[in-house]
């Protein structure tokens, strides 16, 4: 009987110790996904060719507690239309700056972006309202401009607008699957 009651408290105690071994686990995955990286799934082709349907990344959402968003970051944020959504898209101006699009080339406040080694390489079509117009537009105080790198079938700031600060949820760094694509993302 004193075995059967030593056997039973040492499974009560096993059972316990992995009880608060998992507890700890899922508060930490939970602490890691929610402030410093987390994983995502790409849904569709309006980042191609940098990343493409299907695609698996992982998104620093640590980076901009520290710093602000850079042109040409790929940045996943909350769609502005319907917050529940997450976007991803590549950031083209910054709040103040006067976006213009024209001939397949990005200006900003009146100079063309010929020194960022992705945005000069791709052909921007001129599409939509914001941004196409002879004089540019101006990106609002604490917004940003964001641009699908495969612009001619990409949903993106020519047609809602712009993204909150605080929309902005992190910045696209590794494509993790599958395999052959793993990478940093630029």
């Amino acid at each position: 009987m004193a075995e059967e009651t030593e056997r039973l408290n040492r499974f009560k105690e096993t059972v316990k110790e992995w009880i608060e071994s998992l507890v700890i686990a899922f508060i930490l995955a939970m602490t890691v996904r929610t402030f410093v990286i987390q994983a995502f799934k790409i849904p569709t082709g309006s980042m191609e060719p940098t990343l493409k349907p299907r695609d698996r990344i992982l998104v620093n959402k640590f980076i901009y507690r520290f710093q602000e968003p850079e042109r040409g970051d790929v940045v996943v944020f909350r769609y502005p239309l319907d917050p529940r959504r997450d976007f991803i898209k590549r950031l083209i101006a910054k709040p103040g700056e006067v976006v213009k699009i024209e001939n397949g080339y990005i200006y900003i406040n009146g100079e063309r972006i010929d020194n960022h080694p992705v945005i000069k390489q791709i052909y921007y079509y001129n599409r939509g309202t914001i941004g196409n117009g002879p004089e540019g537009t101006r990106v609002p105080e604490k917004s940003y401009f964001m641009l699908g790198d495969n612009s001619a079938f990409s949903q993106d700031s020519r047609y809602w607008g712009f993204v909150p600060r605080k929309y902005i949820l992190g910045k696209a760094i590794l494509i993790y699957w599958p395999i052959k694509r793993i990478g940093i993302i630029r």
